[in-house]
């Protein structure tokens, strides 16, 4: 299982940004997905969630700001960043928790994988 994430990059203050994450491999199902971030000099952070049913999870600091969602047929997460904060700046990562076919006919493994990362940078 891989997840691969697109989409960050440069933008002034005030700007958007959309991170995607699409997960692919042996996929059986996929649980609960999140974007982390992780700063210079600091350690990662949840930055918002979103379980299989819908149901959303985000860090204070990005309330109204952001929004996840995920599209289970691509087996994808999105986060959309509206009115972007040079505090934002960081390495954003996603998380997904999968259920995966094994080599053994009929039998999955569950595990938690991340993506890459993807750079965020807001400038002011």
């Amino acid at each position: 299982v891989q997840l691969q994430a697109f989409g960050g990059g440069l933008v002034q203050a005030g700007g958007s940004l959309r991170l995607s994450c699409a997960a692919s491999g042996e996929i059986f199902s996929i649980n609960d997905m999140g974007w982390y971030r992780q700063a210079p000099g600091k350690q990662r952070e949840l930055v918002a969630a979103v379980t299989s049913g819908g149901s959303t999870n985000y860090a204070d600091s990005v309330k109204g700001r952001f929004t996840i969602s995920r599209d289970n047929a691509k087996d994808t997460v999105y986060l959309q960043m509206n009115n972007l904060k040079p505090e934002d700046t960081a390495v954003y990562y996603c998380n997904a928790g999968v259920r995966y076919r094994t080599i053994i006919a009929g039998f999955t493994k569950r595990n938690n994988f991340w993506g890459q990362g993807t750079l965020v940078t807001v400038s002011s």
